[in-house]
Order: C-alpha cells, then structure tokens, then sequence
C-alpha cells in the first residue's frame, strides 16, 4: 500500500508560509480534525474572540466560518484577517437580519438587545451585548432585571437562559443552527440505552436541550450525568470527569479534540449526522492558499465595526 505525504507536505508549507507572513492559526471545535491539528488557538466563539485581542501577530487565518472573521476584523482593524473559504457561511447568523432587528426594536422600545455571537456585524452593530453559549447567563444576569431583553437568534439558547436566570421579560427571536436544531430527543434516549452510564453532554443550541433540562428538573435524566455546556466546558469537563463514558450532543467535530485529550475515553455521539457543512470548508488546501495568496480578506465598514465592537468588548469582559 502506496502512503500519500500529501498532508505532511501541506503542513509543512503552512508553516512555512505562516513564518514567512507573522500568521496565527485560529481554528473552532468544529473544524476537520487536519485543521485543529495544525491550529496555533483552538477553541469556540468566546476563546477565539479573546485570542483574537491578544494576538501580535500581522495577519489572522480563522478557520471558522463567516460571522466569526468578522468579529476578529472589528476587533483587529489594523490587522489582516484571512476566511480561507468565503462560502463558510451560518443558517443561524442568516436567520436575522438588520432590518428584522430594528423592526423588532421598535416593537419593544428600551429593550436590551443581546445577541449570540453567531451574528453577522450589521446584527452586532444594532446589538448592546454580544454573548456566546458559555457566557449568555452572566450576560443576562448582568442586566438590571427591571429591564426586557430581545436575545437573538437562537431560541434553544434563549430558552435555556431563560429557565437559567428565571426572568419572564425575555423576548426570543425564533432562530436555529439547523444541524443543532436536528440534535432530537430521541435520538439522546436511544444512545442513553446503548449507554446507560455514560454522563450527557448538551450543547444549548440543540434541539433536544430544552427536554434535557426539563427531563432533568423532572428526574428522569440523572441530574449529575446531565450538562448543559458550551464547546469550550464540553471539552473541560470531559477531562475532569471521572466518568469513562459521554454522549455528546452537538456537532461531531469536537469528538476528535476529546478523543486526543482523553485517549481512554469513550464519547458517543447523539446524533452522528450531526455535521456543520460549512465548518468542514476550511481544508489544508485553501489555508494554504489564503496565507499565499491573501484570500479571502475580510473587512467590516468602520461605522458598523465601532458600533459592533462596543457589544462585542461586553461579551468578552464577561464570564
């Protein structure tokens, strides 16, 4: 069997080419095993964010998708930030748009406007807060709770905040990741069948995470195998726990990176169609290409950057 060096060969000339240009490699959970491999950060939307601020490096290659380039480019405008693939694009950033967003404003005058960072800049510029799945309930609990909040747009991650800090003045907009929203409950109470010791790791966006915490509260998920988490405290508790075994219930990619943190390990996921199409655009291939041929630029306008950035610095200095 003849063995390909293809792959070795690529990493090697990324290498040499993110030396060459001062380049930082920043790469989500959700990305193709090869790109978290080579990635100098790796992390979810809140841990990028953050590396984003602090990196020196000159030009930034983010290996996620559309919406989360931007918000590196209003964080770094004098940097160059590179999507290797201009079609890594997001249903849940497309399910809401400015306009929507101003409409629904006026609809409920004076609310606070929190937006997941799955959000494209002209959303995030509209928005008083920006949050990920790991910081929305400090986020929401930061806020005088006299006052309505408009969250947006994911309503599994809403109604999670919701039930978390117990305020009924939350307003959510209808939106969903579709392969999150095909995380069903069914599908959790047949692998839990195959394994019934294993503990319940549920990503806030799922479809089947209202149930999970409903089912929880109620005692028919065992409350001390059942976690709510972001990618980021997915693959933090996976370390800690003692357990051997996890179902996990959001989307594939992030398997590989727990797989090699805790080799003897067992992680299952809920829904194995559960894949992102567009997290899996970014290749060794168009990475390359993007720090040899500056592809794909991506710049924000600077009113809409200023007016973002504001919202975007709330979430980061949060949680």
């Amino acid at each position: 069997m003849v063995v390909s060096n293809e792959p070795n060969r690529l990493v090697e000339e990324i290498l040499e080419w993110k030396k060459k240009r001062n380049a930082v490699l920043l790469a989500h959970n959700y990305q193709v095993p090869e790109i978290q491999d080579i990635a100098d950060v790796l992390g979810d939307s809140l841990a990028l964010a953050r590396a984003a601020v602090k990196t020196d490096a000159d030009v930034i290659v983010f290996c996620g998708v559309h919406f989360m380039a931007e918000t590196a480019a209003i964080l770094n405008p004098k940097k160059t930030v590179l999507l290797p693939d201009l079609e890594a694009g997001c249903s849940l950033a497309d399910s809401i748009t400015a306009d929507q967003l101003r409409k629904w404003k006026t609809e409920h005058p004076g609310a606070i406007v929190v937006s997941y960072v799955n959000t494209s800049a002209d959303v995030k510029a509209e928005s008083d807060y920006c949050c990920t799945s790991s910081n929305a309930v400090d986020i929401v609990n930061s806020i005088p709770k006299d006052k309505d909040i408009l969250f947006l747009p994911d309503m599994f991650l809403g109604n999670f905040v919701k039930r978390e800090t117990g305020r009924e003045n939350i307003h959510i907009w209808m939106g969903e990741c579709h392969v999150h929203a095909g995380i069903h409950p069914h599908q959790v109470d047949n692998v839990f069948t195959e394994h019934p010791k294993a503990e319940l790791l549920v990503h806030p966006e799922c479809g089947c995470s209202t149930s999970s915490m409903y089912l929880k509260s109620e005692g028919v998920l065992p409350g001390d195998k059942t976690h709510i988490l972001s990618t980021g405290n997915m693959l933090k508790h996976s370390k800690s726990s003692k357990a051997d075994e996890f179902i996990v219930a959001t989307e594939t990619g992030i398997i590989h990176q727990m797989e090699k943190q805790n080799p003897h390990k067992q992680f299952v996921a809920a829904n194995p169609e559960a894949v992102c199409p567009f997290m899996k655009m970014i290749t060794l291939d168009n990475m390359l290409a993007a720090l040899k041929e500056n592809k794909h630029e991506i710049t924000v306008p600077p009113k809409t950057a200023e007016q973002a950035k504001l919202a975007i610095d709330r979430m980061i200095s949060i949680g």
